[in-house]
């Protein structure tokens, strides 16, 4: 092979490492063979030796991967971002979830601390109502031996007509009759018992026990009362005893097992209301 050699160069898009290595072969082949014919030159040569070597161009393989590399660090990053990005969204789930939690049970504290108040109070509530129906019925038995607080006067009203008179009439013929809890009649009665059978002389039918009569009708004022209206002790609704006014300030009432049914005055225990059904 002459010294001015041109060895071209051949471009392809892609060379495998075989190839490669061939190419380099044959380069080097030719710089060997150019050495050697330049120490073969006379020595006293005027003309210097001008060598156009063209060398393989690797620039495509080279690019192809430079960019592959690229694309797989672009890759791991983006991994990594999705990880970092998945931790910390994980992380607040968590935070807001005991949040939660905790508000949460903070209010089923709050709302069992407040039950418990609300049934503490109503107990305490309970138990004064109790206590306060038992001292009114200690001072229903509560009767004078000399026979004072025992009056059997049979009274009738001259106000009275109608339903409202057969009402009276009926409460009065009934005095000096038994006390008997439960009994309705006719040869003993409770307080609403009383009331009852009175009633249903005029084909009115109420309430069996007092809590009930003592909401029945409408609430009228102690100072404005009529013959026949149903006299409460206690309060509207939860009533621990019943009475029929007769006029005249007097009433009628089974009072208790040691008294049975007597006419009493309003003076001597003052009902708390009334009410008027007829």
């Amino acid at each position: 092979m002459s010294h001015t050699a041109h060895i071209p160069s051949h471009r392809k898009p892609r060379r495998s490492a075989s190839k490669v290595s061939l190419r380099a072969g044959v380069a080097g082949g030719v710089l060997s063979t150019i050495a050697l014919a330049g120490a073969a030159a006379p020595a006293n040569a005027a003309q210097p030796v001008t060598e156009t070597i063209e060398m393989p161009t690797l620039t495509g393989d080279l690019a192809t991967t430079a960019a592959a590399t690229v694309q797989a660090t672009k890759t791991v990053a983006a991994d990594l971002q999705l990880h970092a990005a998945q931790d910390a969204a994980a992380s607040s789930a968590a935070k807001d979830a005991k949040k939660a939690k905790d508000d949460a049970d903070q209010k089923a504290a709050e709302a069992e601390a407040k039950a418990k108040a609300e049934a503490e109070a109503k107990a305490k509530a309970d138990a004064a109502a109790r206590a306060s129906r038992s001292a009114a019925r200690t001072k229903l038995s509560s009767s004078s031996s000399d026979g004072s607080t025992s009056s059997t006067t049979t009274f009738k009203s001259s106000s009275a007509t109608g339903s409202a008179a057969s009402i009276v009439n009926f409460a009065l013929a009934q005095v000096g009759k038994a006390y008997v809890s439960g009994a309705t009649g006719s040869s003993a009665y409770d307080c609403s018992g009383l009331v009852q059978a009175a009633y249903r002389q005029v084909g009115v039918d109420l309430p069996r026990v007092s809590q009930d009569q003592s909401a029945t009708g409408t609430q009228v004022s102690l100072s404005n009362l009529q013959p026949g209206d149903i006299l409460y002790w206690g309060s509207s609704g939860s009533a621990y005893h019943v009475a029929i006014y007769v006029g005249g300030g007097n009433f009628v009432g089974a009072q208790n097992p040691s008294s049975g049914v007597v006419e009493r005055s309003l003076d001597w225990d003052s009902p708390t209301g009334a009410v008027r059904v007829l």
